[in-house]
């Protein structure tokens, strides 16, 4: 399979960022992707919850969504919509932050909500509390594709081994985790995490990532690192973005799953154990 990671700058400007997307679709699909696969918040970064309500829709008005789904089928491609900011029928107003797998012929065929909320406070200056605006999902979601199956995670997921671990164990051969991961903890943790997911599923791990500066938060102007990574099963990294926009090319062999997984079985080694 011949993956297209897209990095992007994405914005508050909704239909900029769905234009710089339904861009890329074509560019994928002219270059010989089999697939492209987009960052977290691919439709809307950088926007305060006053403007989120403004612009976002629910996942059957959205825009962005619609557009992917066409351009998807024009294009022939697969797309990995890292996640769209979406609005809810929730009473408390709190959003999703939803990842979407479109077939070639611009059907969805799985639909994935972030179950891990950041909410953290990386020092006095910056602190996240996306709980306070999106809602977690509460199911993990795999997804046939003709190359093979797609495990769903997205961003603070990947501090969460047990989910990757899940989806290895029912199927998963490759495994996203779209991101919008912050500078502090990107350049501390960010390679590591990733190589690890992929060392312990022997998957392939595939992370779009958004890059640069969004706007303004809570806590001043938004900043995410980059380094859009596509890791092989036996934890190797195949491709670093950097810190620029733009598409990335991998060729994958899925083959490389089953050997992998044949040198360390450790997916069928699980043994009960006693909680301390």
């Amino acid at each position: 399979m011949k993956a297209a990671l897209l990095q992007m700058t994405a914005g508050p400007d909704v239909g900029a960022n769905a234009e710089a997307l339904v861009t890329a679709v074509r560019d994928a699909a002219t270059s010989g992707a089999d697939m492209l696969f987009t960052p977290e918040v691919s439709n809307c970064m950088g926007a305060s919850r006053k403007l989120q309500q403004e612009i976002l829709h629910l996942e059957e008005d959205d825009s962005t969504l619609a557009a992917l789904c066409e351009a998807a089928a024009k294009a022939g491609v697969w797309v990995s919509v890292g996640s769209l900011a979406l609005k809810t029928e929730d009473t408390d107003g709190r959003f999703a932050n939803r990842s979407f797998l479109i077939n070639g012929a611009g059907d969805i065929v799985s639909r994935y909500d972030k179950i891990h909320m950041f909410d953290v406070d990386l020092s006095e200056s910056e602190t996240y509390r996306e709980s306070s605006a999106y809602r977690p999902g509460d199911r993990a979601v795999i997804a046939k594709t003709p190359w093979g199956k797609i495990g769903h995670s997205i961003c603070y997921d990947l501090r969460f081994a047990h989910l990757y671990r899940d989806l290895a164990q029912a199927g998963a051969d490759i495994l996203i985790v779209p991101s919008a991961f912050a500078r502090p903890t990107g350049e501390a943790h960010w390679h590591t995490l990733l190589r690890a997911r992929a060392i312990e599923t022997g998957c392939f791990v595939l992370a779009s990532a958004q890059t640069g500066v969004h706007g303004e938060s809570r806590s001043g102007p938004r900043a995410t690192f980059g380094h859009s990574l596509a890791v092989g099963p036996w934890g190797g990294v195949l491709h670093d973005a950097g810190t620029e926009p733009g598409l990335s090319f991998v060729d994958l062999d899925l083959a490389d799953v089953a050997k992998a997984r044949g040198k360390i079985a450790s997916l069928t080694h699980d043994r009960p154990y006693a909680k301390p």
